[in-house]
């Protein structure tokens, strides 16, 4: 029960990373079983640890990997965006695409930073705060621009992120409403936070 004739390093990781987040969002990481995954993914116990050495680093960076990944994909989907309100616009759609398409990793992501040892949490929270500040600097451009008031930007951005980042827990495909019909209700309710002019 080795890797398949064919399946390479990178093509492993993948399902292990994958059937990884599904066992941690289904039963929680404390009970993760490595037993368990690599049976998911057809491997032996002793392949596995080539993938996971360490169950703990392995959440670790698991978590980095899926802030990496945000981030990366939020650079490129606001490349070029000047204007505030603009920004502020997209933000809330790419915000609602990637946390609706990721519920999973979005769950762990917010329920298992507490599984990690405090260094490894820094560098997780670390992401964060720079997914953070970027969010904060559309808010304070648009104040700054007169597009909106706002009484503490701060205050303002983790309101925004807290509003968006709930509908990961609760939206289903297919449901009553559509995800651009939600996209363009929260984008109106975050002017409304922002009290746009």
């Amino acid at each position: 029960m080795g890797r398949p004739a064919g399946v390479n390093g990178a093509d492993t990781r993948r399902a292990v990373r994958k059937a990884a987040i599904e066992r941690i969002w289904r039963h929680g990481f404390e009970a993760m079983n490595l037993r368990d995954l690599a049976a998911d993914v057809n491997l032996r116990l002793g392949s596995l640890y080539n993938h996971v050495p360490h169950k703990q680093e392995f959440l670790a960076e698991l978590l980095e990997e899926i802030m990496l990944e945000l981030l990366q994909d939020f650079a490129q989907r606001m490349d070029g965006l000047q204007d505030a309100k603009e920004r502020l616009l997209a933000f809330v759609r790419f915000h609602i695409e990637w946390h609706t398409a990721r519920q999973r990793e979005t769950f762990i992501g917010n329920m298992e930073l507490r599984s990690l040892t405090p260094e490894q949490y820094g560098r997780v929270i670390g992401l964060r705060k720079d997914y953070e500040a970027q969010v904060r600097a559309i808010v304070a451009d648009g104040r700054k621009a007169g597009l909106w008031e706002v009484d503490d930007v701060r205050v303002t951005t983790l309101a925004l992120l807290s509003l968006l980042t709930g509908i990961s827990a609760w939206y289903r495909e297919g449901g009553r409403l559509s995800q651009e019909r939600l996209i363009r209700i929260y984008q109106r309710l975050a002017l409304r936070v922002l009290g746009a002019r």
